[in-house]
């Protein structure tokens, strides 16, 4: 009884691992998420100050407005990502802090701003795959960043006075589509 159950669990061992290597040589990939959303971080000061305008605190006090099932072209967000806090500014934070506190979600913000890259590779590893992930960034980095995700910039650079929109990538039969959207806030 014994040396049958023990070739039995070998022989499961053994097909699991064929499975595993026949998947690794077909080259399959993990799954992306259904949608990651970009969007620069609101209105800053103009002083010299790093931190949100009054424009830009109201911006950032309407996100839940856009990301909270109002608009079916933006679904709810299961995550939220931010550049990590720098020397020169936390305003990606500060501009989804009111939109976290409505979705009791937490920001995620230990990714430095120059390693979009790395926040690529962790979101296209398959731990989101078919969730809505939301990420505010810093306007220089972030047609990279949606390079970096599969994804075609529809402009690049992103302007600099352009605070009030929204790239909506969604996968589909593994390709990345960027659609561009205004905020209309």
């Amino acid at each position: 009884m014994f040396t049958m159950k023990r070739g039995f669990w070998l022989f499961v061992v053994a097909l699991l691992a064929a499975v595993g290597t026949a998947r690794g040589q077909a080259g399959l990939s993990p799954q992306p998420p259904a949608t990651i959303f970009i969007i620069r971080h609101a209105e800053k000061l103009t002083d010299g100050r790093q931190d949100l305008s009054e424009t830009g605190y109201k911006r950032a006090a309407l996100l839940p407005t856009l990301f909270t099932g109002t608009r079916t072209d933006l679904p709810v967000p299961q995550f939220l990502f931010a550049t990590h806090l720098s020397k020169h500014s936390n305003r990606p934070v500060e501009t989804l802090t009111p939109l976290a506190a409505a979705l009791k979600v937490p920001i995620d913000s230990m990714v430095m701003n120059d390693d979009y890259a790395m926040l690529a590779k962790e979101l296209l590893s398959g731990k989101y795959a078919g969730k809505v992930v939301l990420v505010a960034w810093h306007h220089g980095k972030i047609p990279q960043l949606a390079t970096a995700l599969r994804a075609q910039p529809p402009y690049t650079p992103w302007p600099a006075e352009q605070f009030d929109r929204v790239w909506r990538i969604d996968y589909k039969d593994g390709k990345a589509v960027l659609t561009d959207l205004p905020q209309g806030l």
